[in-house]
């Protein structure tokens, strides 16, 4: 079981615009929520290249990239994060039935690491695969190729919970199933999709497998 981390565990959206916001208000650019919008989701490099052109060194990236997620890891250690409805009961149903789940994410592994200390998540999940563990962002599927790698198991026997388009499709082209969640869009192309992870019923994982 792979979870995608922002839009499917919590919904931490608000915090990465003011963390950008403020990361790159020090660099005198003033970034529009429009442009936020459009980039969210995406690798802190082709984020601030986006931004600042494809010739924005590497180490400008790095040290302004680490300025957001300081301050993104700040808001979440200061004000806290909140679960999305339904996603403790699964994470509970889950474990209780022996499955393996791992986080799969290409954000960096300290944001990951707070978010799963804020919540008390340790417990769930066997493995972690973030921004420092691959070099392609979705929709390539290498995040998830990791995932399963590291729980030594079959991407045929995996299944991926994800809000977004391009995570959803590196989950197709990872040979693995897929749950989308309408966090944050009207559409998605997966498996199931739910508005949130309360509609899913009881056997929805179990049926997902059946049908390899």
């Amino acid at each position: 079981m792979l979870w995608d981390v922002d839009g499917t565990l919590i919904d931490s959206s608000e915090y990465h615009w003011l963390s950008w916001r403020e990361a790159l208000a020090a660099e005198d650019f003033h970034v529009t929520r429009g442009q936020f919008d459009s980039s969210f989701g995406r690798r802190n490099d082709e984020i601030l290249r986006g931004y600042f052109g494809a010739d924005f060194a590497a180490e400008e990236v790095a040290r302004v990239g680490e300025a957001k997620e300081t301050v993104y890891r700040q808001l979440v250690r200061e004000r806290g994060v909140e679960l999305l409805p339904g996603v403790r009961r699964w994470l509970d149903k889950l474990r209780s039935e022996g499955w393996l789940q791992a986080l799969a994410s290409s954000a960096p592994r300290a944001n990951l690491e707070a978010i799963v200390s804020a919540l008390d998540l340790g417990a769930y999940f066997a493995a972690i695969v973030s921004a420092e563990d691959v070099t392609r962002g979705k929709p390539d599927p290498q995040v998830f190729l990791a995932a399963a790698s590291k729980l030594k198991a079959e991407t045929a026997a995996c299944v991926v919970v994800e809000d977004a388009p391009a995570g959803t499709e590196a989950a197709r082209r990872a040979g693995m199933r897929v749950v989308g969640v309408l966090t944050s869009r009207d559409e998605l192309e997966a498996d199931i999709v739910v508005r949130t992870l309360e509609e899913l019923p009881a056997g929805a994982f179990d049926g997902l497998l059946a049908r390899v």
